[in-house]
């Protein structure tokens, strides 16, 4: 499994996880949920206390990963296969993001 914590505007929001499966899930941190000053990270993504589950990922973080010669430099710098999403998603959207939301890798 691999474990990813999702920040927004630099504080902890959620989890992203990818299971042994191959699927995914997304889950808010109890504090976010209750917390009515904080908004879902995403429309598509409404804070509830319940996981969110999908055998794809999430169209919203699939949505943060570069394209095109961008991805091609960061695959072959980083050693990723290029079908590995969760693994391009973690490389990037650390540090270079747009928007409010940051993807941080959990390193078991």
């Amino acid at each position: 499994m691999r474990i990813a914590k999702i920040l927004y505007k630099n504080e902890v929001a959620g989890i992203l996880r990818q299971l042994e499966d191959g699927s995914f899930e997304f889950e808010y941190h109890s504090h976010w949920v209750e917390d009515s000053s904080k908004p879902p990270i995403s429309l598509t993504l409404p804070k509830r206390k319940v996981p969110y589950r999908s055998k794809y990922l999430f169209p919203f973080f699939y949505n943060m990963l570069p394209e095109g010669s961008n991805k091609q430099s960061v695959c072959f710098n980083q050693r990723i296969d290029k079908s590995d999403h969760f693994g391009v998603l973690m490389a990037t959207a650390g540090n270079d993001a747009i928007g409010a939301v940051r993807v941080l890798k959990i390193e078991n």
